[in-house]
């Protein structure tokens, strides 16, 4: 296999025709996409998306099938990438024998030199967890806390979460998603959080990477992707598209009674007598996902760089 040499700068991921392929299938194919180093980036996708696949490939747990993945100007798994990355999957993976004072022990011998002990013990044992207490004992919440503790005390440069909210009930969710983006902002630490849930997201976020199908639909600054689409509605009793979106992309447009909605990405004004506003991130989302043949959009700083990534020979 061809060896690759990664270019140093702010990037935390980039990706370059990223394919995996399962028995069934493509799980990721043609994906191509950067993430500026420092974002707070929601991974959003329907369930079977891809998106646990994407942290995994990021994570060194497995290899793409085509193409190429750099996570921090290195290949992921890397001796020296592996330090500066935590990943916390699905299932709170901790060794379930173990009491939450080793656990905790185990994250300060594995990384000597960036284990933040007072961030380890604040989010586990001052919210009422016992140190001497099994990982097995705990329930969902407890173990998701626990698991969350151990990523941030690493103090990694990228912290990979997926679906990490799943099994907090609200108070504790608004408190660790408040810890999680405290100690984000205090050490610049780029934050990929994957999600199906956007009311998690919005307000947390300000980098989106949208995956359908097992491809890159949407990516940039949130900002950036909302600003360039309008929600516009109004009366309409016409057949066909109103003639005022002809110079513009219609992402989607459903009729109910007489009221047409739209998600229009826009190229000037929009005439006529229609009220226009900006989405909001769960309109922008759900009406990308139920339009999959709506034309992708990336950012400019989302858009992988032909140095990017080069063949060493």
């Amino acid at each position: 296999m061809t060896d690759l040499t990664f270019l140093p700068d702010r990037t935390a991921l980039e990706a370059v025709d990223l394919g995996v392929r399962y028995r069934g299938g493509w799980a990721l194919r043609d994906c191509s996409f950067r993430l500026p180093a420092g974002r707070v980036c929601a991974l959003v996708g329907p369930n079977g998306a891809g998106k646990s696949t994407l942290l995994s490939l990021a994570a060194g747990l497995r290899r793409p099938t085509a193409g190429r993945l750099g996570v921090l100007g290195g290949a992921p798994g890397g001796a020296d990438i592996r330090p500066r990355v935590a990943y916390v999957a699905q299932d709170n993976p901790l060794y379930p024998h173990f009491t939450v004072g080793d656990t905790l022990r185990l994250g300060r011998e594995l990384n000597p030199g960036s284990w933040d002990q007072p961030t380890a013990e604040r989010l586990t044992y001052e919210a009422g967890i016992r140190p001497g207490a099994r990982v097995d004992s705990l329930s969902g919440g407890q173990r998701r806390r626990v698991a969350l503790a151990f990523a941030l005390a690493k103090r990694p440069e990228l912290l990979l979460l997926d679906e990490p909210m799943n099994d907090l009930d609200p108070l504790v969710r608004h408190e660790m998603t408040a810890a999680l983006m405290a100690e984000a902002a205090e050490h610049a630490t780029t934050v990929v959080i994957a999600s199906h849930v956007v009311a998690e997201l919005e307000g947390v976020c300000d980098y989106l990477l949208l995956i359908a199908g097992g491809r890159v639909r949407l990516a940039g600054e949130v900002e950036d992707l909302l600003a360039a689409h309008r929600l516009v509605m109004g009366r309409y009793e016409d057949a066909g598209t109103p003639r005022e979106f002809a110079a513009h992309t219609i992402v989607e447009a459903r009729t109910t009674g007489r009221q047409l909605t739209a998600l229009v990405r826009t190229d000037g004004p929009i005439g006529g007598h229609w009220e226009v506003a900006e989405p909001s991130l769960e309109e922008l989302l759900l009406a990308h996902l139920r339009a999959p043949g709506a034309p992708a959009l990336l950012a400019p700083s989302a858009e992988p760089r032909p140095a990017g990534l080069k063949a060493a020979a």
